[in-house]
């Protein structure tokens, strides 16, 4: 050995320990780039020779199988850089800097704490003393030149890699459905059930335009889907079970099952020192490294896959504004999700509120109002706009409702037969396993009870699955065929015969409406004004623009109808108010509340609308009071009452308390009888009972 490299090993180095670190990047070269290994280890003949005792050597190599990238997984190396921190190391081996570190904040960071705690370095090369100019800036080009050395082979690999995928011809973990074949081409899955099953899937979502909905019809039919458990050998086995929601979102988004290559569509991203992490990125689609469709057999077309997109992203709520309409939700909102404002070109949205029990919408343009602290754009009753759109819609379907249920029926029929091959095929599977259990069981020596019990309850196991899937294809064919024949067939022909009465039926759910109408409309934009004007836009440009009355406020639709009052207006010269409410519930008429009308309400209604009084209009006819009654005639009140109900004065009611008024008297009025009233009152009633008067 040289003599400056022994003149820097001094005595205080020797009176602590000597650190090797070894390290190889992969498993693969530790198994077979063993001489590597092995030059490693032999540097302790190294320290040895400057001085160090056997028992003084640590060597480091829980580190093997791992990058030297980063520091982050490497509990070796941070182990030694701990010791060297506390004083405990003389001198740090290593082949070369590659093995110690491939990044240059590692390896500088350990230079810096060698340095100040005066540790030697030690490679294939010589010694170093990271104390020293020279010897620093030499450790630090090599500190660099290992990490460039590392980025050219990533560089060289990533650039094959890369290629190769441009091409489509890099071989990657297929999805559930296709598998390669002895040529390396990607086909379909042969298992036939796994094919089916994707193909319900895309033709559910076709169907229902929703993912949810479309997992939730899986559940409702009782459909399981496939998923391949990755095992750690390489192989990989199917598993059947429930149909997720993430499940159906990732193939939905997989251009894969469109026949379509694709390599890039991710990228992994890195925490602040460096090292990367579990969390992806997804990138758009221009930034792709690859995407080639058409490079193999596919479940759907492109054309299908772009179809598909669009609706994941109009049913997506994570584009908040953006998002141009929805799928059919519930609610009596039949525009939920396509109403524009036509003040300031936004998306409206619907808020409902309670009228006597029932649900009503309302069309609200309120985003800016909410991040800018200012009153609502637009506010909207939608019932009368639902309602004229519909007809609108009854208008336009009508001449094509033959169409329309000749597609309905043989959708439904295809989804009944379908849904039946899926459990066909899912009890051919149960049965194969069944066979396949009892072969085994035959085979097993009966002597052997250990295994023959156990391979005997595996197979009853079997058999029990098998009956259940049988029983319950058999359960559902039958409820399916009963629903073919008796309800849904019966609204296909109502269809057909009578939509509008169809679509205003009760019974029909508003969520099928929604569904027609998102078929037919692109979006309805509403302007308030001196009216409602409502542009609707057809699927293919068509338009059409229809102008509403304004709704009426809470007191105009409590209002009183003008019938009513002018009813009431010609009652009140013949009848008081009592009278006048009895003979207005005898002929249906309602109060603008819809109450049933009694005196007080006509009494409100005539002080509400400035009517006369039966008592003005009598005295504006000249009728007269009782007080002036009794002057005319000089008697008493009670001989003007006697006289009133005897017939000798014409009365008339003004009020339901016994008020009246009375004719003016004429030259055939009674007169007072001097000196016994009383006696002339009995007579005169006398005389109107006999039927003399």
């Amino acid at each position: 050995m040289k003599g400056e490299a022994r003149q820097k090993v001094e005595a205080r180095h020797l009176k602590r320990n000597a650190y090797l670190y070894v390290r190889q990047s992969t498993l693969r070269q530790v198994m077979e780039n063993s001489e590597s290994t092995k030059r490693q280890y032999d540097l302790r003949q190294r320290a040895i020779a400057l001085g160090w005792p056997m028992g003084r050597i640590v060597v480091i190599d829980s580190d093997l199988g791992q990058s030297g990238a980063s520091a982050a997984d490497r509990e070796g190396f941070q182990r030694l850089v701990a010791e060297v921190g506390m004083g405990h190391a003389g001198i740090v081996m290593g082949l070369e800097v590659s093995r110690l570190a491939r990044n240059s904040t590692d390896w500088h960071r350990l230079l810096e704490i060698c340095a100040l705690s005066d540790t030697l370095i030690l490679d294939e090369d010589g010694i170093y003393d990271p104390a020293h100019f020279n010897d620093r800036l030499l450790l630090g080009l090599q500190g660099t030149m290992s990490e460039a050395e590392l980025h050219v082979l990533r560089a060289r690999l990533r650039g094959g890699i890369l290629n190769k995928a441009r091409r489509a011809e890099l071989a990657c973990p297929l999805p559930i459905g296709f598998v390669y074949d002895e040529r390396d081409r990607v086909v379909l899955d042969p298992d036939k059930q796994v094919q089916q099953a994707l193909r319900v899937l895309f033709r559910t979502f076709k169907r229902t335009g929703s993912a949810t909905a479309t997992v939730k019809a899986f559940r409702e039919q009782s459909l399981e889907f496939p998923r391949r458990h990755r095992e750690g050998g390489g192989g990989s086995q199917i598993i059947w079970g429930p149909l997720g929601h993430s499940r159906a979102l990732w193939i939905l988004h997989n251009p894969r099952y469109a026949g379509a290559y694709f390599f890039g569509r991710t990228r992994q991203r890195r925490a602040a020192d460096g090292v990367p992490t579990n969390r992806f990125a997804k990138l758009p689609r221009d930034e792709w490294v690859a995407l080639v469709p058409g490079a193999h057999v596919g479940y759907i077309t492109w054309d299908e896959f772009e179809e598909n997109q669009r609706r994941l992203r109009e049913n997506s709520a994570v584009l908040g504004a953006e998002r141009r309409a929805g799928p059919a939700r519930e609610g009596p909102a039949l525009l939920q999700g396509l109403v524009v404002c036509g003040v300031c070109g936004d998306r409206m949205t619907v808020r409902y509120h309670l009228v006597k029990g029932e649900s009503r919408p309302d069309y609200i343009c309120q985003r800016r109002g909410i991040e800018e602290a200012r009153p609502s754009c637009q506010r909207i009753p939608g019932g009368g706009i639902d309602r004229a759109v519909g007809e609108l819609l009854i208008e336009a379907v009508t001449p094509v409702a033959l169409d329309v249920v000749l597609s309905v029926q043989q959708e439904l029929q295809s989804r009944v037969v379908e849904a039946d091959a899926l459990r066909a095929q899912q009890v051919e599977r149960t049965r194969y396993e069944a066979e396949l259990a009892r072969r085994r069981f035959m085979r097993v020596d009966p002597e052997n009870r250990l295994v023959a019990d156990a391979l005997e309850a595996e197979w009853n196991e079997k058999l029990r699955a098998l009956t259940e899937a049988q029983e319950e294809r058999d359960r559902r064919k039958q409820c399916d065929a009963a629903t073919l024949t008796e309800e849904q067939r019966a609204r296909v022909l109502a269809l057909a015969t009578d939509l509008p009465k169809l679509w205003r039926d009760p019974s029909t759910p508003g969520r099928e409406r929604k569904r027609v109408v998102r078929l037919l409309l692109e979006d309805v934009t509403l302007k308030r004004g001196d009216a409602i004007e409502a542009h609707v836009r057809f699927k293919g440009g068509a338009t059409k623009s229809l102008s509403l009355p304004l709704p009426l406020s809470a007191w105009q639709m409590r209002k009183t109808s003008p019938e009513v009052v002018a009813e009431i207006d010609r009652l009140l010269d013949q009848h008081t108010d009592a009278e006048i409410a009895a003979l207005l519930n005898e002929r249906g008429l309602r109060s603008g509340e819809g109450r049933v009308a009694h005196r007080l309400i006509v009494r409100r209604i005539r002080l509400a609308y400035g009517l006369k009084s039966r008592y003005d209009r009598l005295r504006a006819a000249g009728k007269l009071t009782l007080e002036e009654m009794m002057k005319k005639l000089k008697v008493s009140k009670a001989t003007v009452n006697a006289w009133r109900r005897c017939g000798l004065l014409q009365a008339h009611r003004h009020d339901d308390k016994g008020g009246h008024l009375y004719d003016p008297p004429g030259r055939d009025a009674p007169k007072k009888q001097q000196g016994r009233p009383r006696l002339a009152l009995r007579a005169v009633t006398a005389a109107v009972e006999s039927g003399a008067v």
